[in-house]
């Protein structure tokens, strides 16, 4: 079987602009949440996401382009061109270089604003640029023509599972010799007013207005829901023997993924779903010692509390060191599996876990080592990423370095 290789990360988040600023805040523990300035959230009962403020993205695309991609798009685009800066592709044969994308939502707030525009304006008044805009898989579309990759393009929309999924999909893409090289980018931009309106009306957010900073607080006794993030995450997967051919520079290799479905309950997560995604995983990579595990860890009472109980069943004495990266940039969504991959990749690379910031009241039903408040410096060999989403979907992910 065809081995399979990260060369090259891109990141964009509410803490940094691309990867090496986005890590060090956030191994640094410092937090991006704040009240959201995007939209009036007057009639908001949540006030607060973590927002991205300081993006240009006419710094990253034509200016001329910028009005036919969706805010999610132009992150996408930003995090996948580091990306492939990052994996130094001096030259690379487009057709056998594919594209998976993935977003939980895609383009909403494109159609928010022409759903509004039609209501009191008309159906004439909208934007021609609103239906290519707002289609998911137009991410990699845009992806693909701004690098020139004609190999497989392919979209995982899978609610907050989708970029762990997007990651698997190119494993198999080059293993089946579809490709032999694949861009991965998640992206989500979702902070609007339909968007926390609609999660807000599900009871899902932390309404810890006053307190931003600590309103994402993972696997604490005293969380009250997730905190909506916006970002990209972006990872070129390679086949190994081609990287090594090149001289590439290794973040590390895929050695394990797992897929499962709850069949359970639209939103509210299964005990074992997340259980046998990860199990999937860890046997499919000949159950190695995995050093950490970027939980999914939402700062839900329902996730965290599954999510340690299946940690616990599947490692039983062995539980690695796990944290939760979502109380410095928030939830991504649909990006959220492929930002957490790169951090993954990152502390791999630096020897440092990233901590889970807030952790203030012991949970007991949460009671592992989730690295609380402070990054931990220690030699990382193997590392596990977890993705859950609405609908019960799983993913789960183990790298390897090489």
């Amino acid at each position: 079987m065809r081995r399979v290789v990260v060369t090259g990360l891109g990141m964009i988040n509410s803490v940094g602009l691309d990867k090496e600023s986005s890590f060090k805040a956030i191994v640094e523990g410092k937090c991006g949440i704040k009240r959201i300035s995007s939209f009036d959230t007057t009639n908001h009962s949540v006030k607060i996401a973590g927002e991205i403020t300081d993006f240009v993205p006419e710094e990253v695309m034509n200016p001329k382009d910028v009005k036919k991609a969706d805010r999610f798009i132009q992150f996408g685009i930003k995090a996948a061109g580091e990306a492939m800066m990052d994996a130094k592709l001096d030259t690379y044969d487009g057709e056998r270089f594919g594209v998976c994308s993935a977003s939980g939502i895609g383009g909403l707030i494109a159609i928010e604003k022409n759903s509004l525009i039609c209501d009191n304006r008309g159906p004439r008044r909208i934007s021609p640029f609103f239906i290519p805009s707002a289609l998911v898989n137009m991410l990699g579309g845009m992806v693909a023509i701004e690098h020139g990759l004609k190999g497989p393009n392919l979209s995982a929309v899978t609610a907050c599972a989708a970029g762990t999924h997007a990651i698997s999909e190119a494993f198999k893409t080059i293993v089946v010799g579809g490709a032999d090289k694949v861009l991965v980018v998640g992206a989500e931009a979702a902070i609007c007013a339909v968007g926390v309106g609609g999660f807000s009306s599900m009871k899902a957010l932390s309404t810890r207005n006053d307190d931003p900073q600590l309103a994402s607080r993972p696997f604490d006794k005293d969380r009250d829901g997730f905190v909506m993030g916006e970002g990209a995450g972006a990872l070129v997967l390679e086949d190994y023997d081609d990287a090594i051919k090149r001289g590439a520079h290794i973040y590390g290799e895929i050695i394990g993924f797992g897929e499962s479905g709850d069949a359970y309950h639209i939103t509210t997560p299964a005990p074992d779903g997340a259980f046998r995604a990860m199990k999937a995983a860890y046997e499919m990579a000949n159950q190695p010692k995995v050093d950490y595990i970027n939980a999914h860890g939402t700062s839900t009472a329902a996730n965290d509390k599954n999510e340690t109980a299946a940690i616990k069943k599947l490692f039983g004495d062995n539980v690695p060191l796990v944290s939760s990266t979502k109380g410095q940039i928030g939830h991504c969504l649909g990006a959220a599996g492929a930002i957490e991959a790169v951090i993954s990749l990152m502390a791999m690379r630096d020897k440092i876990l990233p901590p889970t910031i807030n952790q203030i009241s012991p949970d007991p039903e949460c009671d592992l080592d989730y690295i609380a408040n402070q990054s931990r410096t220690m030699d990382v060999d193997v590392v596990m990423s977890n993705s859950f989403g609405f609908g019960g979907t799983n993913g789960s992910l183990i790298f390897r370095r090489v």
